[in-house]
């Protein structure tokens, strides 16, 4: 029988698959080959899209050339998430070896629209490059006392959890995942990596919570994940120790995972935070994180579960006066001498950057430092230091700025070889992630981690085709307009040159340029009369430039070969330092952030002369967020600008005030 389409709660927007989207699809006839839950699901899809467009859907038979499209699982050699396309004689194909993968071709022809129907053409082959494609919630069962129900979440509250008890929205959580499957994402874990109390009983007395969340993923091709304390053996087991060696902590995480799978026999593992930021971990015993990491992994090994292992570890109470301690040496020093030691379902989880998600950073060079450990790379969707969704920020080109960096011979999209993992941008706001273009990052996320070398621009283009179906040419000009640059000009009015942070602390919304400079949690910039910037060289700062391979080592050793966006990352230079541009870095902190405020000033009368276009809710709303993104756009110039014009004495050389 065929799955029905998820139904909507009243006033929730569609994103990418309103039903327009599926007029192409829905007016033709379709022939279905094939058996399994998957199968079920795209029968549905395109049962709904007949319904709607007048079309007609038949189950089984043979193919010939009265039908439009022809959607068959019964190929071979596609592999699960696999599929062929072609077109030939007035026939559109696709073929698949699995539900999975007919699922993602179906999605695929929703995205070609009318092209899909138009002319031949050859057969291609599309597969996914990573295996893995997910996101990390980091949403809390119980509504925490500083982070709320949802950390660094800025799209309401959670999908999955309200006020310490499962919301039970499964139809929503349905619709969540179609959207999820439509840009690539086959994965989600459903907690925070934060781990407290009552999250951790999601591996014991509460799993019959997870098992319903992963019974609305499961028709969308999407595994379930969870995140889960180090320390479980102690909290939930009534053990005196979770040393990871020990016998008893073993056959407790041996127990404990056999129930799982009892449970939610598709379950696709454990995401760890250790000894990071308080959580506990092998440290309190003596013990290595490849010890830890491999403890779970064999508990999740006989049933084809895999243990994701965080390298977010760091000394969060460092002394600022302390100039050889440096937090972006932190992942590789604690984890390149474990290289090999890891099991084979263990995946070292490691952030794109070497710091936290920050407007601007280096690659992190632990990703191609590790060649005998699979490695997932891990981004931030959920915009915690890029505007917080109340900012247009879509940061397609970033990630693949990120992914196309080569390490050695090597992209980071291919020594992500444990897949590619985001922190997710969604919660129950009616636009699922508080701005409405802030959905242009979840499924650019999802794209990039189906093929991590392709065009960001693409995916924006199908972001847009999808969401505003036959859209005039002037709306797909004015989003383009208001999203291409977008994170570059974020970044103009933030912290410059690659130095980060400037934000005020806790909550990491607005600008303090010192906010965190004297705090335990690191030192970011070291600005004073006389200059600026971090020196991590290793002639003659904290070594950082030297964990990078050639040429990378060498080029960042160096201010005057170091580009210009991580000059200060990388270098303690004077105001006056000329940079490649021509320009000096004071006066290149004056312009940016000027410039900044004023293409935000130009983006959001762009968007106001749409509104006789955009759907009334979504343009309201997003108008609204441009009031607030100028206000914060002009307070970070102002506070910028004003801090290092009376640290340096220096003057805007173009005259402009300066508070």
């Amino acid at each position: 029988m065929p799955l029905p389409v998820p139904v909507l709660p009243e006033g929730v927007d569609p994103a990418w698959l309103p039903p327009a989207a599926f007029r192409a699809v829905g007016g033709r006839r379709t022939l279905i080959r094939g058996s399994g839950p998957l199968v079920e699901t795209v029968h549905g899809e395109v049962a709904e899209a007949c319904r709607r467009f007048g079309g007609r859907v038949v189950r089984g038979g043979r193919v010939d050339a009265s039908y439009d499209l022809v959607l068959d699982a019964e190929a071979g050699g596609l592999g699960a998430e696999g599929f062929a396309e072609e077109r030939a004689g007035g026939t559109t194909t696709v073929t698949a070896s699995a539900g999975r993968g007919l699922l993602y071709g179906l999605f695929h022809v929703v995205r070609l629209q009318e092209a899909a129907f138009t002319g031949e053409r050859a057969r291609e082959v599309h597969r996914p490059a990573l295996a893995l494609r997910m996101l990390d919630h980091w949403d809390n069962v119980a509504v925490h006392p500083v982070m709320g129900q949802v950390e660094r979440g800025y799209a309401g509250g959670s999908l999955f959890w309200a006020d310490g008890r499962a919301r039970g929205e499964l139809e929503r959580v349905r619709a969540y995942g179609r959207l999820l499957a439509a840009c690539g994402v086959n994965a989600v874990c459903v907690n925070n990596v934060n781990v407290h109390e009552t999250e951790a009983h999601l591996l014991t007395d509460r799993l019959g919570d997870v098992a319903d969340l992963a019974g609305a993923f499961r028709p969308y091709g999407i595994r379930t994940h969870l995140a889960v304390s180090f320390a479980a053996p102690v909290l939930l087991g009534g053990l005196p120790t979770a040393d990871p060696l020990d016998a008893a902590v073993r056959a407790w995480w041996a127990g404990a995972v056999a129930r799982v799978y009892e449970v939610i026999p598709d379950f696709g593992g454990f995401v760890v935070k250790a000894d990071s930021e308080g959580q506990p971990g092998p440290f309190a015993y003596g013990r290595s994180h490849a010890e830890g990491a491999n403890t779970l992994a064999a508990a999740l090994a006989p049933y084809g579960g895999t243990v994701h292992w965080r390298a977010f570890v760091y000394d969060h109470r460092q002394d600022w006066r302390d100039r050889t301690t440096d937090r972006a040496r932190a992942a590789h020093d604690h984890f390149t001498p474990l290289d090999g030691r890891f099991a084979p379902n263990a995946v070292l989880q490691v952030k794109h950057g070497p710091m936290d998600f920050q407007v601007r950073e280096p690659v992190s060079p632990l990703i191609g430092a590790m060649p005998h450990t699979r490695l997932a790379v891990e981004l931030q969707a959920t915009q915690e230091y890029t505007g917080q969704q109340r900012h247009v920020c879509w940061l397609g080109p970033m990630w693949s700025e990120v992914l196309r960096f080569r390490l050695g011979d090597t992209s980071v999209g291919e020594l992500a070889r444990g897949g590619l993992v985001a922190v997710s941008n969604a919660g129950d706001d009616p636009f699922w992630t508080g701005h409405p273009l802030a959905q242009a990052n979840l499924y650019t996320f999802g794209r990039l981690a189906w093929a991590p070398d392709a065009d960001p621009g693409d995916a924006l283009d199908e972001w847009i085709g999808l969401t505003h179906p036959d859209a005039p040419r002037r709306l797909v000009s004015g989003l383009h307009a208001v999203l291409d640059g977008s994170w570059r000009t974020y970044e103009k009015y933030t912290a410059p040159l690659g130095v980060g942070w400037m934000v005020q602390p806790g909550h990491h919304y607005g600008p303090s340029v010192d906010g965190y400079e004297y705090s335990p949690w690191g030192t970011y910039h070291f600005a004073d009369r006389d200059g600026i910037g971090v020196d991590r060289s290793r002639a003659t700062g904290t070594g950082f430039a030297a964990q990078y391979p050639e040429p990378w080592a060498q080029v960042y050793e160096s201010p005057r070969t170091c580009p210009d966006e991580l000059l200060l990352f990388f270098h303690h230079v004077p105001y006056g330092h000329v940079l490649h541009s021509g320009k000096t870095v004071i006066q290149h902190i004056y312009d940016t952030h000027f410039e900044g405020v004023e293409e935000v000033e130009a983006a959001r009368r762009v968007w106001a002369s749409l509104g006789d276009l955009a759907d009334p809710a979504r343009h309201t709303r997003v108008a609204e967020r441009y009031e607030e993104q100028l206000r914060g756009a002009r307070e970070w110039r102002d506070q910028i600008n004003s801090y290092f014009f009376r640290n340096s004495g220096v003057p805007d050389a173009h005259g402009r005030r300066i508070h």
